[in-house]
């Protein structure tokens, strides 16, 4: 009694476990890669205008890396401008600006930054305002709009 139940568990373990891409989830977002109904962040360009209510960026082509900029805007003194450099890793964004470092969440709709960042960003903020859990949507695939983006004080956001 003891071979048969050892064989069918020789059985199960033998069978092939699907890839990612054989899953059923993973089809589906296939199917709707395919049919334009969602970005692939696999593909495309970060590169254009983002925005949410009052918080912007842009991501500018440049010579080696992606120019990035933020701005988030709540007035009366509360707000954060920070102008760097991206390079993209898939569906990240490795964001720099000077010595404030992270990864960014990048879907080809949306860019969010991390919830927690390290102190070295809070220098790019006034007030009680912070750039942890930015999250933008895509306004626009322009470089030139992306270029044309200010801020307040009427700089280039995404530097150049």
């Amino acid at each position: 009694m003891r071979w048969p139940a050892v064989m069918l568990l020789l059985a199960a373990c033998s069978r092939e476990q699907p890839t990612p891409t054989q899953t059923p989830g993973s089809r589906l977002e296939a199917a709707a890669v395919t049919q334009g109904l969602v970005s692939d962040p696999n593909g495309g360009t970060p590169v254009g205008s983002w925005a949410n209510d009052s918080d912007r960026l842009c991501v500018a082509p440049a010579a080696q890396e992606l120019r990035l900029g933020a701005s988030v805007d709540y007035g009366e003194g509360q707000g954060c401008v920070a102008s760097g450099t991206a390079e993209r890793r898939g569906d990240r964004l490795r964001v720099s600006f000077g010595a404030c470092r992270f990864e960014a969440a990048y879907d080809g709709d949306r860019i969010t930054f991390p919830a927690e960042l390290p102190s070295a960003c809070e220098r790019f903020c006034t007030g009680r305002a912070s750039l942890s859990a930015l999250t933008v949507a895509r306004l626009s695939e322009s470089a030139s709009e992306a270029a044309a983006l200010r801020t307040a004080g009427g700089r280039p956001l995404c530097g150049g």
